[in-house]
């Protein structure tokens, strides 16, 4: 028995062609699609039977497979049940919205938009926890740079003092060896100053008040720093709640379109 290629051909044509209308929403292309579909079964069926033959009767030589004919049989009721029940469907859709269009399930619309702005919520928690960290251990490295910069500058000042102080005892000493040696006030006084002794401790003086100023405007910067991250991280807040508020009103009216049936088909 040779198969033949055209009913397999013409078989295949029919039920893609019919697949296809399947997946349409107007509800005419599905009943269109059902009955193209249910016809290339049927020739499906019919053709896998094999060569036609004499009805199959007892005793008939050369007769038909009844199987494939009775499967066709069935199967062709089947599809007049499930095209009257389209055809209906189709018939209602028209008086009740004036469109055969299949809209989306308004419940349905629902709940994707509930897990939607869900998601949004989240995604903005998730935002304001990454901006809280982030501030957080901004202040941290902040007072750690200015814990740093105060401790080295009270190392400074702590050598400095000691180095003042180590002046000012060799100044005592020096003084006192010449007041043993009967030196008067006026000379000791005019020893220091050709000796210029004086100068490292005011020079040292002066370096230690020029610290506690840098100090100060360091510590100044600091804080205008911090201000100025603070207020930028707030507006950054204050931008990704826009956004979500914006999103959330967008899906409130992509939902209040959903739900009006004058608008129905048109999204």
């Amino acid at each position: 028995m040779t198969a033949p290629l055209l009913p397999f051909a013409a078989s295949g044509a029919l039920v893609a062609a019919g697949v296809t209308l399947l997946l349409e929403r107007s509800l005419v292309r599905v009943l269109a699609g059902v009955i193209m579909l249910g016809n290339g079964v049927n020739l499906l069926i019919v053709t896998s039977g094999g060569d036609a033959g004499v009805p199959p009767f007892v005793g008939a030589a050369g007769k038909a497979d009844p199987l494939p004919q009775a499967m066709v049989l069935t199967a062709i009721v089947i599809t007049l049940g499930v095209t009257a029940f389209v055809l209906a469907m189709v018939h209602r859709s028209w008086q009740v919205t004036g469109s055969d269009e299949v809209q989306d399930d308004t419940e349905d619309r629902r709940v994707r938009l509930r897990a939607r702005r869900g998601a949004l919520v989240q995604a903005l928690h998730r935002r304001n926890v990454a901006y809280r960290r982030l501030i957080a251990e901004q202040r941290a490295e902040l007072a750690r740079l200015e814990a740093e910069q105060a401790e080295r500058e009270r190392l400074e000042e702590v050598d400095l003092e000691r180095r003042i102080d180590r002046v000012h005892v060799e100044l005592e000493e020096w003084a006192r060896r010449l007041r043993e040696r009967g030196a008067t006030e006026e000379e000791l006084q005019r020893r220091l100053e050709e000796a210029a002794l004086r100068e490292p401790a005011v020079d040292n003086a002066l370096r230690i008040e020029e610290l506690r100023e840098e100090h100060e405007r360091r510590r100044v910067t600091q804080a205008a720093r911090e201000r100025e991250l603070r207020r930028q991280l707030k507006a950054r807040q204050r931008e990704a709640r826009r956004e979500l508020r914006a999103a959330i009103r967008r899906e409130l009216e992509r939902q209040a379109l959903a739900q009006d049936p004058e608008l129905e088909g048109e999204d």
